[in-house]
């Protein structure tokens, strides 16, 4: 993780895309919510390539060539929300604890620096003999 944007829960999440972005990115992945933003990709990052889901379905007309490149999209996808899970299997952090608008981000800030490091324990602790 190297970034955390908190909004109300009335604001979508492709409106902050441009927010999450470093500008480093060589790929982006994204599911059906960031579908159509690959100019807001650009912007934000120029080398990177868009690799958000695309429709399969139109009408009665059914895409196979990209519903296999949605599957591939997925699997990666799939490890990008690991850090997802330990955030609430491991931390607890199912709902939203407090009331106010910035209390929660500062939570969640802390929290996400503890899942870096929850990741990367084993590479950081002292190898025993």
């Amino acid at each position: 993780m190297h970034s955390v944007i908190t909004t109300a829960a009335s604001v979508a999440d492709k409106h902050m895309l441009a927010d999450l972005l470093h500008g480093e990115e060589r790929k982006v992945w994204g599911d059906g919510g960031y579908q159509g933003q690959t100019e807001a990709i650009l912007a934000a990052a120029p080398k990177a390539q868009d690799m958000t889901c695309r429709r399969t379905k139109y009408k009665d007309y059914v895409d196979e060539q990209a519903k296999r490149k949605n599957t591939t999209k997925a699997r990666v996808r799939a490890k990008v929300e690991h850090p997802f899970r330990i955030l609430k299997r491991v931390f607890g952090f199912t709902k939203v604890r407090y009331r106010g608008i910035w209390k929660n981000p500062l939570w969640l800030c802390a929290a996400f620096a503890l899942v870096n490091l929850y990741q990367h324990r084993y590479r950081l602790a002292p190898q025993r003999a």
